[in-house]
């Protein structure tokens, strides 16, 4: 209510918020930004255990031709490589071989001292990638493909998928772990009433004044 001085109506005073409101409001909105996080990793991950086919195939091998070259293709035979081809069509074999000759084009130009696979010329003129550590070797076709989905899963997590429709799924509430969201929301509410009894000066009855 407005107080009134020699007449004139004088605005009521403001009241700053306290310090520790402006901490509570900052410690409660990071709380929320990490529940949105970790809700959608969550989203993401149970739509990918639900459509394993995103990682099958070479439909992802744009993403890292590289990669897919050292982890999938030199596992292949080559009969495996003429069906992949057949798959893809003239147009989607025609991209892949183009971007997998750019990025060797680039490696061979600019050699990454931290990966694990060099790059040279042969006599031929092709270009053959030589793994520099053998640790990094995938031993088998099994576990080069697991690697590969390894990688591509945590691409696809961090959602740096730039064709993928991730609304769809970070929106998508059939996601969830309804007993998952709600330990997480039971596990947050005890942290904030412990937050709160251990932010209390001392203890006081149920007056408001300190009982003795």
């Amino acid at each position: 209510m407005a107080r009134h001085v020699n007449g004139s109506s004088v605005p009521p005073e403001r009241v700053s918020p306290s310090p520790k409101d402006d901490t509570t409001s900052a410690v409660v909105h990071v709380q929320a930004q990490d529940e949105d996080r970790i809700r959608i990793k969550n989203r993401r991950k149970r739509y990918l255990d639900l459509h394993p086919e995103y990682t099958r195939g070479s439909n992802l091998e744009l993403a890292d031709p590289l990669l897919y070259d050292r982890l999938i293709r030199r596992f292949q035979s080559p009969a495996e490589r003429q069906r992949e081809g057949r798959e893809r069509g003239y147009t989607g074999s025609l991209e892949a071989d183009l971007m997998r000759l750019e990025a060797k084009l680039e490696a061979l130009r600019h050699p990454d001292m931290n990966s694990a696979m060099a790059y040279r010329r042969a006599e031929d003129g092709s270009i053959t990638g030589v793994e520099a550590d053998r640790e990094e070797r995938a031993g088998s076709k099994e576990e080069g493909r697991a690697r590969w989905v390894e990688v591509m899963r945590q691409r696809f997590l961090r959602g740096e998928d730039g064709d993928f429709e991730y609304e769809a799924v970070d929106e998508n509430e059939d996601l969830d772990d309804r007993g998952e969201e709600e330990q997480r929301y039971l596990e947050a509410y005890l942290a904030r009433q412990s937050e709160e009894f251990v932010g209390e000066d001392k203890p006081r009855g149920e007056t408001g004044v300190q009982d003795f």
